[in-house]
This record gives structure tokens, sequence and C-alpha cells, in this order.
């Protein structure tokens, strides 16, 4: 009973590992790297915004890690739909080269349509490619089950639309208590894990 259990063991941890280097094979995409004056723009609601330690929120933190301007667009609270009425007017402000998308947690929470949601980030995604920015997407847990997993449609939609694409930290921190500062609110040492992640996504594919 006991190989049993150990091969079961290692088909499941295989399996995962295939998932794993399948999310993260971003060979196919076209990157350019920023300038020197290039500003960022990390978009998105609390998770963004930074609820439960916004002095030292994501945003905040990859600043430091990059040297490059980073502008904090979270919004708490927000849902998709009105995360994409806002989209256009920042990226005409800012004019950002590379644009963070960490969106859908409240669409997630209030049990939005999930197409409703995928069509708003595709949105969201095209709107900033025709300002003339990059895309980072970054995948989000479904807060409804008690072992955080990220939702399917994110690596669907940065797949359909080839931009790069971040589907496994939000979920590591969920899933782990000393990275929160409540249910779902990552704390200072949690945000800074998702900095240093992306960091090294854009590093991996010479963004930066």
């Amino acid at each position: 009973m006991s190989n049993i259990k150990a091969i079961s063991t290692i088909f499941i941890v295989l399996v995962a590992m295939l998932f794993f280097f399948k999310d993260t094979d971003t060979s196919h995409i076209q990157t350019t790297k920023l300038s020197s004056t290039a500003k960022i723009l990390a978009f998105g609601d609390s998770l963004t915004y930074g609820k439960g330690a916004p002095l030292q929120s994501y945003p905040m933190q990859l600043q430091k890690l990059i040297k490059k301007e980073v502008i904090n667009a979270g919004l708490s609270g927000e849902p998709s739909t009105r995360g994409l009425q806002r989209l256009p007017s920042l990226l005409e402000a800012h004019k950002p080269e590379l644009v963070i998308i960490c969106h859908g947690g409240n669409d997630i929470i209030r049990q939005t349509s999930k197409q409703t949601l995928k069509d708003n980030l595709v949105k969201m995604i095209r709107l900033s490619k025709k300002s003339g920015a990059q895309v980072l997407l970054v995948g989000v847990p479904d807060f409804k089950l008690i072992r955080f997993s990220t939702l399917s449609l994110y690596e669907e939609v940065a797949e359909q639309e080839e931009v790069l694409y971040e589907g496994h930290i939000l979920s590591k921190i969920e899933n782990d208590n000393a990275l929160k500062s409540d249910r779902i609110h990552p704390n200072a040492k949690g945000y800074g894990l998702m900095a240093e992640e992306f960091f090294e996504v854009l590093q991996e594919n010479d963004v930066l």
C-alpha cells in the first residue's frame, strides 16, 4: 500500500510540474527592454493598492527593485467593469511602457460572471497594447475556495492575447497565513514576494 501511495504522490508532483512549466513558457512572446525613463503602471484593486500594508504595497517595493517609476493605480473594492472604465485615462495620463494587470478579485468574491471578467481582462490588455505598453497579467485565486488556486481563465487570457503571465505567487501567499494581513490581503512580506516574483518574470523575459 505504501508503494502505491508513493507512486501516486510522484505522479501528482510530476503533473504539477508539467503545469508549472507550461504556465511559465513565454518564449513565444516578443518583448522589448524598458527605456531608462520608462514608467510602469500597476493596475488593479486592493491587491495592487496594498490594503493591509499600504506603505509596503507591491508597486512601492517593485519600484525599489527595478529603479524605475511604478505608478500605483490600485483601487480597493473595484470590480473589473469599473476598472475597464478607469484604465484609458490612466494610460493617457502616464503613457506607461509596461502595464501590470492584477484585477478581478472583487468579481470573484461577488460571483460575477466569469465570462464578464474574462472579457474585461481581454479589453484591458488590448487597451494597454494599443497605447504602446507591454503587459504582464497576474493570475488571481478563487477566494471562495478553502485552498486558494488561480482561476484558469487568467492563463487562457494570457495565452490568447500573448502577454507575459504570472499565475502562482498570489495562490502561494493566499495559502500561507504568515504572508497575509487578513483572510485575503497580503502583509508587507507578502507584497514583497509579489514584487520579487514580478521582477524575476520581467528579468527572465528581457523586459528589464
